[in-house]
């Protein structure tokens, strides 16, 4: 499994900064601060591209939006989704000054959907289409830039909850799911299946481990009961197993305290009529294992 992080250049040709009043962090009109954003993907197995075109980043404060176009150069233009997997992130803007206060959103503007596919586990090329995204982009929640402080986010864009394969359609949909992370305040759950469990439970559900090793499920919270996507108890995170090492890993996890769960239970994300879907997955533990994250640790949870 790789651990590596990689950056992508990117020059933020923002918009003139006003002198923004108001922020209740500073008495000062022109207090500023210093922010930085990052990308990265919640990790996917079921596909093999998700290409998407980036052109800029917009922040909303008040009523003025300030925008950062994107470097041509930076890859940004024509991404692979998927390229930002464990822990892996595309740097969006760095330690870029700004007005201090709060937020409402950012947002992350698309360029040309024509250009937008993808690749599914069998090579083949598919459209894909972004709801508002040609318009409204893909926007997550609020933050604060506090007055003479410096904070870095990374938005985790999770595909595996976003990415709809609707029957008929003859096209992907992506209905973005965005998590805004301060990273200062995350940390990280890694571990292992042991092989001997691995086997047992892959057998037992009709999969094969050297092609599905199945997936660890990262609930919010202690005594809670693992359950799958599409439910009414939905998982923060799943970080699919890989099949190789029997590794799973996922980065970017708000501290506090969550319930893991490993199945070898394939989660289809829509019934055949394009509903999500509520399944009876198996989980090991059926309870699930609890653990608390701290900010700036790895926790490690190994299922044996």
């Amino acid at each position: 499994m790789k651990r590596s992080t990689q950056v992508f250049a990117v020059s933020a040709l923002a918009a003139a900064l006003a002198a923004c009043g108001g922020d209740g962090l500073n008495s000062s009109s022109d207090a500023t601060g210093t922010a930085s954003f990052n990308l990265t993907d919640a990790a996917v197995d079921s596909v093999q591209e998700v290409n998407i075109s980036i052109v800029a980043l917009e922040l909303k404060r008040d009523d003025e939006i300030i925008r950062f176009d994107v470097d041509p150069a930076s890859g940004l233009e024509n991404i692979n989704l998927l390229d930002l997997q464990d822990g892996t992130v595309a740097t969006l803007i760095s330690e870029q000054e700004l007005p201090a206060g709060q937020y409402e959103w950012v947002r992350l503007k698309l360029g040309d959907e024509s250009t937008f596919s993808v690749v599914d586990d069998n090579g083949g090329v598919h459209g894909l289409f972004v709801p508002s995204g040609d318009t409204r982009g893909l926007q997550t929640s609020g933050f604060v830039v506090p007055a003479d402080g410096i904070v870095s986010f990374t938005i985790d864009f999770d595909v595996r909850k976003s990415l709809i394969n609707p029957p008929g359609l003859g096209r992907y949909l992506l209905k973005p799911v965005l998590r805004l992370a301060d990273n200062s305040q995350v940390g990280t759950i890694t571990g292992a299946i042991d092989p001997t469990l691995l086997t047992q439970t892959c057998s037992d559900s009709g999969s094969n481990p050297s092609t599905y090793a199945g997936a660890v499920y990262i609930h919010e919270g202690h005594d809670v009961i693992p359950d799958d996507l599409g439910s009414s108890n939905e998982p923060l995170v799943v970080a699919p197993v890989d099949t190789e090492t029997y590794e799973y890993g996922a980065w970017f996890i708000p501290k506090g305290s969550y319930t893991v769960s490993y199945t070898c239970d394939i989660d289809e994300l829509e019934d055949t009529d394009g509903s999500p879907a509520d399944e009876d997955l198996t989980f090991v533990p059926a309870e699930g294992i609890e653990i608390v994250v701290q900010a700036g640790e790895e926790t490690s949870v190994t299922f044996e």
